[in-house]
């Protein structure tokens, strides 16, 4: 018999956050309510990040690491090394088979678990033939990444709720799907050019989402992140059982 999906284990608050003591704040404002927490570019170099990722993870807490490493193989491989002896539980990376390949080596037994970037959810057509994908659609580029990304070894994929359905089907489930540009009905108009409802993500598969602003903004954060829980737990216990399970 498949255990029951806990929503709280699913749900990835981004800490982009001015500095290291306000994302003390929210994490300490959504104590038992969060345990899995993002820390990305915006902290990237802020003084005491990596003493701040180390108290999160000795505190029982996850981290996701989302630093899109991009380079030759051999820095990767040594700066995914670095990343696992530090027990984050997962890093997004970005590039050829060759990149991957290299973080999969870094990674070694570690449980470690390695994310390719597809499309961000902030790019929609006009800014994928920018880029010089002229002939694709976002969802043709984000597949053919996705595939990729289960050939060179990685355990998921960043990708948009509007492409988790695909993604779970055409790797018959071996590629975690997490996503972000996670936004509630009603929420103000933002960057977020391919956003869906925490409900919508789970529902299509999604295994995590990623939230920042509609949590970590909001007058009561904790309020915020628990309507977000109960959302998604509806979602995860309505999904299909498995045949066979």
């Amino acid at each position: 018999m498949l255990s029951r999906i806990e929503a709280k284990d699913r749900l990835i608050i981004a800490l982009d956050t001015k500095s290291i003591e306000d994302a003390r704040r929210v994490v300490r404002e959504l104590e038992g309510a969060a345990v899995f927490f993002k820390i990305g570019l915006v902290l990237q170099m802020a003084p005491g990040t990596e003493a701040f990722i180390r108290e999160l993870i000795q505190s029982g807490k996850k981290v996701f690491l989302d630093y899109k490493y991009y380079d030759i193989a051999e820095t990767v491989k040594k700066a995914v090394s670095r990343v696992a002896a530090l027990g984050v539980s997962f890093l997004t990376i970005h590039g050829s088979s060759g990149t991957i390949q290299g973080a999969v080596q870094g990674r070694g037994n570690s449980d470690l678990k390695l994310l390719t970037v597809t499309v961000l959810t902030n790019m929609d057509q006009a800014d994928i033939t920018e880029l010089g994908y002229a002939g694709q659609t976002v969802e043709q580029l984000v597949l053919f990444r996705a595939r990729k990304a289960l050939q060179a070894g990685c355990d998921g994929v960043i990708a948009s709720g509007l492409e988790a359905e695909s993604i779970k089907r055409i790797s018959e489930d071996r590629l975690l799907v997490v996503t972000p540009g996670i936004r509630p009905d009603g929420y103000p108009e933002d960057d977020q050019k391919r956003k869906v409802t925490a409900r919508q993500a789970i529902a299509a598969g999604a295994d995590y989402i990623v939230v920042g602003r509609p949590i970590t903004d909001q007058p009561n954060p904790r309020q915020a992140a628990e309507g977000m829980l109960a959302e998604m737990q509806a979602a995860f216990d309505a999904r299909p059982v498995p045949a066979g399970a």
